[in-house]
């Protein structure tokens, strides 16, 4: 454990106990860490920073690791490629990270790929804290306060001020201490077995290949304004023309053009320069500056044959919830029991509902439930939809009462 706080409250965090290290950047500062971090003992504290906003891809540009014995290092992932000797000499420690799922993807990247990890903010939703954030968490179980102004920042810009350094390297300051209150608690509460199950399910989640989204022009912000296929090709055409540009510029698509651009863009179907750029979105100088891009693109989509634009993909599982009511009764009744169901055990154990089982899974469920309904049933339907055990077994067979019609 770190030195205790001091009773009159919350002590400012400022500087890491061994000072800020200087990131490390070549093979050989890197085989040093590789021999340090092999020789440590204990699980090893893990962050990544990405350059999220700033940049196209969701690449590491600073990675973050604390053990004790090894003390806390910095690595700047650009000059190395990769990390895989230091993947090797930390295989069989526990990781521990806060919100691992936003940072397995980028590390793994890097080679780096745990078999073994604790989530510090996953632990702390089982274990029933309304705050989960890290300073949050550090604050009320260790008595520590950080900042966490630099977490937006460019993490990609070079040299990285001293100040982020700093932020970056107290990310990892506490982790394992906080790793050990939360482990406690779990236990305390007899959810550590549920823990385990959820961490395995994040490794084994984080050693699959990222899938690629069908459509990801889909996901345009407002696009639920779009009416028509015609419509829909415009936004499909100026999105890859974005893209296209954020990709080679290596820019986050949101800084080439906003996603309400496309959409004001979609709606008016502008014809010409001048008229596209009074639309809201088209004022900044470097989006002018494509005017003739976005132009084009609209004129692409104006110019395609019927058979050529969008058809919406076949619904993969239920209709929206608030259709349900006009489209089948029966089953909205079945899915306001299954939420009564998962919100009154949620409650019971101090979980929030959606750690209990998925929305997701819920809705799966109530509209197409088994034909026999029944507690094997429903639990084996709730497992092939990723569920846990020990989701399974305090959900499934009060689910399958609520899949019976009360009648």
């Amino acid at each position: 454990m770190g030195p205790d706080p001091t009773p009159g409250g919350p002590v400012p965090l400022t500087a890491p106990r061994d000072g800020t290290p200087t990131p490390v950047a070549t093979p050989h500062e890197l085989a040093e860490v590789v021999a340090r971090f092999a020789a440590g003992t204990g699980p090893v504290a893990v962050d990544a920073e990405r350059a999220s906003g700033y940049r196209y891809t969701q690449r590491a540009y600073l990675v973050q690791l604390r053990r004790a014995g090894a003390g806390t290092v910095l690595i700047d992932p650009l000059p190395l490629g990769d990390l895989r000797t230091l993947d090797e000499a930390i295989a069989d420690a526990e990781w521990v990270l806060h919100a691992a799922s936003q940072d397995l993807p980028c590390l793994a990247d890097l080679g780096l790929r745990p078999r073994r990890l604790f989530d510090t903010e996953l632990a702390a939703r089982l274990a029933g804290f309304e705050r989960v954030g890290l300073a949050a968490l550090t604050e009320q179980l260790l008595g520590y306060t950080l900042e966490k102004h630099h977490s937006a920042a460019d993490w990609s810009s070079r040299p990285l001020p001293e100040s982020w350094l700093t932020y970056a390297a107290l990310d990892v300051e506490l982790l394992a201490d906080l790793r050990d209150k939360l482990a406690a608690e779990l236990a305390a509460q007899g959810k550590d077995q549920w823990a385990a199950e959820e961490f395995a399910a994040l490794v084994a989640w984080g050693a699959q290949p990222p899938r690629p989204r069908p459509d990801p022009w889909r996901r345009t912000s407002g696009i639920h304004r779009i009416r028509g296929a015609r419509a829909q090709a415009r936004v499909r055409a100026m999105w890859y023309a974005r893209d296209e540009i954020a990709s080679r510029r290596d820019s986050a698509p949101g800084r080439v053009l906003p996603d309400a651009a496309i959409i004001a863009a979609a709606e008016l179907d502008p014809k010409d320069e001048r008229t596209l750029l009074t639309l809201p979105g088209f004022g900044g100088r470097s989006v002018r500056r494509l005017a003739r891009t976005w132009i084009d693109a609209l004129a692409e989509a104006r110019a395609l044959a019927d058979d050529a634009l969008p058809v919406n993909p076949p619904l993969d599982g239920p209709p929206p919830p608030h259709r349900w009511a006009e489209r089948d009764p029966i089953a909205a009744a079945r899915l306001a029991r299954c939420r009564e169901v998962v919100t009154t055990t949620a409650g019971a154990y101090t979980l929030p509902p959606e750690n209990l089982i998925t929305p997701d899974s819920v809705r799966r469920l109530a509209w197409t439930p088994p034909e026999e309904i029944s507690p094997e049933t429903v639990s084996a339907t709730l497992r092939g939809y990723g569920a846990r055990a020990w989701q399974v077994g305090l959900i499934g067979e009060k689910l399958a009462g609520a899949l019976r019609d009360p009648e």
